[in-house]
């Protein structure tokens, strides 16, 4: 199995960029797939990106050209770019791994864009 830590979270006034970063560690070629969550007060927690092992990403169709999904193979790290954010942008922000194992998630990383 795999473990994750979400990390980069941080208070950003609107218009400006923030990367997060989810390490990852364990069993590392057993992932399939890596999405990032966010979670914003009083809502559900919803989809954000996705990275399949072949290297595909999908997006929210709302945040397509704003956001980008990304690895570093050598660091065991999985990035989301997010640029232009507003308010609504403001969330805890979670990692996720599907392995042959299950799912697992990380600990999440507050995000909190002020106008």
């Amino acid at each position: 199995q795999v473990q994750l830590l979400e990390s980069g979270g941080d208070l950003v006034q609107a218009g400006g960029s923030l990367r997060l970063s989810c390490a990852v560690s364990g069993t590392i070629s057993s992932i399939n797939v890596m999405r990032w969550y966010r979670q914003a007060p009083g809502k559900q927690r919803e989809l954000v990106a996705t990275l399949t092992s072949g290297g595909s990403t999908n997006y929210a169709d709302s945040l397509k050209g704003r956001f980008t999904i990304s690895r570093d193979n050598a660091k065991n790290t999985v990035y989301l770019q997010m640029n232009r954010l507003n308010t609504e942008d403001t969330a805890v922000y979670y990692c996720n791994a599907v392995d042959r194992w299950g799912t697992t998630w990380g600990q999440g990383t507050q995000v909190t864009v002020s106008s």
